[in-house]
């Protein structure tokens, strides 16, 4: 049986920044990827400046980036502008690529197609393959085996549908329509090539089928063409119930750190992997930036919270909602995972 200092479970932007760091102060980490390839993933790709400020992502990886952000609701058309870029877009095949060199440059172990399939407190278990740790990283997504293993439910989840049409339109829209997606939007969010469409919703509010027909209906009704684009989806856990669990940790979607709101979550799990690592580094961190980010997803999920159930109670709120960003009684950063 091969040992190592830490094992994380899940190649993605968690896994990977944590096992970057815990190599950066010498501790022997391997990375497990279920798939084939490190990097793609179901997302509309959209991280918000601050948190590209302090990610220091190389400006290649940048895509496009927007200083107006346009928000339509059945009733009002908002346009929210400052001067710098307030989101940018990423290819997350890119991103997830320019991680893995990072993460490999440094001396990380990354396994590709290594599927685990059971773990205990000592070891996690492959096909032909038994590996020990002495901590183990659960950066595993919605679905998170992890946390499975932990015994802790992900009951609140959301969905998010996207098709990446070779199309490159001008702006970054958000499309809060309650006849449509309930508490859910659809989003418009242009790449440098191409642009991802699609739409989020909680799946206690909107079931999965619903949600894809009648996105299909908004898009044709705006003629975006999706039809010779292949749909892809994927769970978004905003499920928090905690994230250090003595030796074994929790990451990303797997810990449930997602908007519930909006559905972001590139930022938390960059975040919370980097928390992870210098936790394991030293027990006595101070997890501030993290316990802030905290904050901001439960609060989001008491935003989505309002919004769900009664059509009418969510179209005035979202309306609401829209005419204060218009007025510039809250900042766009209210929507934001920050």
């Amino acid at each position: 049986m091969d040992n190592f200092h830490t094992v994380i479970i899940g190649a993605g932007p968690a896994g990977l920044q944590c096992a970057a760091i815990l190599a950066e102060y010498g501790r022997q980490v391997v990375v497990l990827e279920r798939r084939a390839a490190v990097g793609p993933k179901v997302c509309a790709g959209g991280i918000p400046s601050h948190a590209l400020r302090s990610l220091r992502l190389p400006p290649e990886l940048i895509e496009k980036s927007f200083s107006a952000q346009h928000i339509y609701t059945p009733w009002q058309r908002a346009v929210i502008k400052a001067q710098e870029p307030i989101i940018s877009t990423v290819n997350r095949q890119r991103l997830g690529r320019w991680m893995l060199r990072q993460a490999r440059e440094k001396g990380v172990v990354v396994l590709d197609n290594s599927r685990v399939t059971g773990i205990d407190k000592s070891h996690v278990q492959l096909k032909n393959r038994k590996i020990g740790y002495q901590y183990l990283v659960g950066a595993d997504g919605s679905s998170s085996l992890v946390r499975r293993y932990l015994n802790i439910p992900a009951k609140r989840q959301g969905v998010g549908i996207n098709y990446q049409i070779p199309v490159q339109m001008p702006q970054m829209e958000w499309h809060l329509n309650p006849r449509l997606f309930n508490s859910g939007y659809a989003w418009i969010f242009p790449h440098r090539l191409s642009t991802s469409v699609g739409a989020y919703a909680p799946r206690h509010d909107l079931p999965p089928q619903k949600l894809r027909e009648r996105f299909c209906l908004w898009a044709r009704e705006r003629g975006i063409a999706i039809d010779t684009t292949k749909v892809k989806a994927a769970l978004v856990n905003s499920d928090y119930r905690g994230w250090n669990f003595g030796r074994i940790f929790l990451a990303g979607d797997a810990a449930g750190l997602a908007s519930g709101f909006t559905g972001e979550g590139i930022y938390p799990a960059i975040v919370s992997g980097q928390t992870i690592a210098h936790t394991i580094i030293n027990q006595s961190y101070k997890p501030a930036h993290l316990q802030q980010l905290i904050k901001q997803q439960k609060r989001h999920n008491r935003i989505q919270k309002k919004f769900t159930g009664n059509k009418v109670v969510c179209q005035i709120t979202l309306e609401m909602l829209v005419l204060a960003l218009r007025m510039g009684l809250i900042k766009f950063d209210l929507l934001e995972m920050n």
